[in-house]
């Protein structure tokens, strides 16, 4: 696990959405908060979704520090990362799951690959209409591990 206090990061591939800062990070002046993890293969979906969860909780809320609606947006990120480490963990193009949750002021993105597919529909994976319903915006991208990462955008 590796917590990142510095940035700036370029994984995930930023959108302008969650490049532009604006008026909610003036403490944070560009730089970025971020948890990466790695989660062996030999662990259950509902054990890595623990683990995924456990670290974020720890972290998260000391990233976004007096953030007037910390709290919410703690919850929204993590229902969020629960859900996108379960569709990747049982569609693993790879051994390890490696996830990422970094704050940058405008929004918590989080991001976990690698996905041996593309991203299903909320029909087959119904978790995942949670994940659109909260998130700003939802993506993919061609993993470093022969799959796919998915990420997410939560508005902070």
């Amino acid at each position: 696990m590796t917590i990142s206090a510095t940035g700036p990061h370029s994984w995930p591939p930023r959108t302008t959405a969650v490049r532009d800062l604006g008026a909610a990070a003036p403490l944070h002046l560009g730089a970025e908060s971020s948890l990466t993890f790695s989660i062996g293969s030999s662990t259950s979906p509902v054990e890595a979704m623990a683990r995924a969860g456990a670290m974020t909780a720890m972290t998260l809320p000391r990233f976004l520090g007096q953030a007037p609606n910390a709290d919410e947006v703690c919850a929204a990120a993590q229902a969020v990362l629960t859900e996108l480490v379960d569709v990747t963990s049982r569609h693993r193009a790879s051994t390890d799951l490696v996830g990422r949750v970094a704050y940058d002021g405008a929004h918590v993105t989080v991001s976990v690959g690698d996905m041996g597919r593309t991203l299903p529909a909320p029909e087959e994976e119904p978790g995942l209409y949670l994940v659109h319903r909260v998130a700003d915006e939802v993506g993919q991208y061609a993993g470093d591990m022969g799959g796919r990462v998915t990420w997410a955008a939560v508005a902070a």
